[in-house]
C-alpha cells in the first residue's frame, strides 16, 4: 500500500498536494480536480516542498508527478494575475522557475503521468519532467499568445524538449497537439489508453527504479549539464563523470555481475 508522507500544506489554504510513498516510487499529485490543477502561487510551492521532501525519503528512486480529475494542469492560476503589481507577477514567475528546478535538482528521475489535458505551464511541468506517459485522449498547448500573454516561460522547456519550429508553431498559434504527436514530437515518451495509464507509469517507475540510486543520481545530474555544452566541451566533462562513476561501489558491483553472468546487488553508494 502506499503510504502518505509529512503534510506539506498550508493548513490556510485547501489542500492542493498530496504525497505518498509507495516502495521505491514518490508520487507528487495535485489535487485541486474541479479546477483544473491550476499552478497557484500556493500549489507551486507546495510542489516544490513536497518534490524536495519525498527525494530524501530512504529507498525511494523514482518521483511521479500526477493529478486528480480531468485534466493534469491548466496551467497558471490567472486569477492571481489581474490587477497585481509587476513584482506580484513576477513572484508568479519565480516560483514556478523554482518548481521547474526542483524537478531536475532531485537526484531521482521524475516521471510525469499525464492523464488530461497539459496547458501552458502544465505543458511546461510535462516537459521539465525527465520522463513523460501520456493518456491518449491527453491535450498539450502553449495558448497564451490567444489571450495577449505569451508562454515566455513554457517555451523555455517545452522548445528544449520538441526543438524550435515545432515550440513557435505551438506557441505562435496557441493551438493544441494530441497525445499522439505529443509522442512523435517527443513531449512525451509514450501514450497509453487512459485506464492504463497508471499500470504504465508504474511498469516504467519500477524498471528505472531497478537501477542503483547512486547511478540514477549521477546520471540524470550529467545528462542536464552536458546537454547544452558544445560537444567538445560535453565529451570532456562526462569523461570524467564516467571515470568517477567507474569507481563508485556499484559501478563495480554491476560491472563484476556482468562478468560473472549473476544479477548485481547495490549497496547504492
Amino acid at each position: 500500500m502506499a503510504a502518505p508522507v509529512t503534510d506539506t500544506q498550508d493548513t490556510q489554504v485547501p489542500d492542493t498536494v498530496r504525497t505518498e510513498i509507495d516502495g521505491t516510487v514518490a508520487r507528487v499529485v495535485l489535487t485541486a480536480a474541479r479546477r483544473r490543477n491550476p499552478l497557484s502561487i500556493t500549489t507551486m510551492r507546495r510542489v516544490t516542498a513536497a518534490l524536495r521532501e519525498v527525494s530524501t525519503a530512504e529507498g525511494v528512486r523514482v518521483i511521479v508527478v500526477a493529478s486528480e480529475g480531468p485534466a493534469f494542469s491548466a496551467g497558471h492560476d490567472l486569477s492571481e494575475m489581474v490587477d497585481r503589481s509587476l513584482d506580484e507577477e513576477r513572484e508568479v514567475f519565480a516560483v514556478c522557475t523554482e518548481m521547474m528546478r526542483a524537478v531536475h535538482d532531485v537526484p531521482q528521475p521524475v516521471i510525469a503521468a499525464v492523464q488530461g489535458m497539459a496547458i501552458a505551464a502544465g505543458c511546461q511541468l510535462v516537459a521539465t519532467c525527465d520522463l513523460a506517459i501520456a493518456a491518449d485522449h491527453a491535450v498539450f498547448g502553449t495558448p497564451g499568445v490567444k489571450i495577449g500573454l505569451f508562454c515566455s516561460t513554457p517555451m523555455v522547456a517545452v522548445s528544449r524538449a520538441i526543438g524550435r519550429k515545432r515550440a513557435m508553431q505551438l506557441l505562435l498559434t496557441g493551438e493544441t497537439i494530441d497525445a499522439a504527436t505529443a509522442v512523435e514530437w517527443g513531449l512525451v515518451n509514450a501514450a497509453v489508453p487512459a485506464d492504463e495509464l497508471d499500470a504504465a507509469v508504474t511498469e516504467l517507475a519500477r524498471k528505472v527504479a531497478d537501477a542503483s540510486s547512486v547511478t540514477l543520481r549521477i546520471g540524470k545530474e550529467a545528462f542536464y549539464r552536458q546537454i547544452d555544452l558544445s560537444e567538445d566541451d560535453a565529451y570532456a566533462e562526462m569523461s570524467e563523470v564516467m571515470a568517477t562513476n567507474a569507481m563508485t561501489c556499484d559501478a563495480q558491483e554491476g560491472m563484476s555481475a556482468f562478468l560473472a553472468k549473476r544479477p548485481p546487488v547495490w549497496q547504492h553508494r
